[in-house]
């Protein structure tokens, strides 16, 4: 029996432009972030032959989620992954688990929330931002006042309430790219965070 031929392994159904290729703005940027974290995460690849998009895309997100008060990076983490997850979203699953992995100091959490956010224990604080996120992560239009001040009982402000929806609109939208894309996460993504650093 001959073998079989290779299947490619694309990262997106669209291609990738890799950082060189970039606008000098945006090559500084994806740089910065390939420093930090030692590779190039892919979605920055695969936008990068929409420059306009990923510039805004990039803006946004800094935005949302490196701004100074309300939701910790940890809880913000938290609201990525439980929108990622209600939305099947593998990329940001996995690229966002991690994050969250190490924001949390938590090598379970990502997982549990992704795949089961109703049963996983959380503080009351915690739950408050899950479940708020998964009302406008599934059926946004089902967002009633009684919502809101389940949160606010939990100890949330309406700044925090506010990132909540803007983080879980960002990455709806961000989930459906990825699905539009196909988008495949770095293999990198899969262990950070997992085991303590030796």
């Amino acid at each position: 029996m001959s073998a079989s031929p290779e299947i490619p392994d694309p990262v997106s159904r669209f291609g990738v432009v890799e950082p060189e290729a970039l606008p000098e703005d945006l090559r500084r940027r994806v740089d910065a972030v390939a420093e930090k974290s030692g590779f190039v995460p892919n979605i920055f690849r695969a936008l990068g032959h929409r420059p306009d998009e990923l510039r805004a895309f990039m803006d946004y997100h800094d935005a949302l989620m490196d701004t100074e008060g309300g939701l910790s990076k940890a809880e913000r983490e938290l609201v990525v992954v439980a929108t990622s997850g209600a939305n099947h979203c593998t990329y940001c699953v996995v690229a966002h688990g991690a994050v969250l992995r190490i924001r949390s100091k938590d090598p379970h959490l990502a997982d549990l929330v992704a795949t089961n956010p109703w049963a996983v224990e959380l503080s009351p604080r915690e739950r408050a931002i899950v479940d708020l996120a998964l009302v406008l992560a599934g059926d946004s239009a089902a967002l009633v006042e009684d919502d809101l001040e389940a949160a606010r009982a939990a100890g949330l402000d309406d700044e925090e309430i506010w990132q909540v929806g803007a983080i879980t609109a960002f990455f709806a939208m961000s989930n459906r790219l990825a699905h539009l894309m196909a988008l495949r996460p770095n293999p990198e993504f899969h262990l950070m965070g997992r085991l303590p650093r030796g």
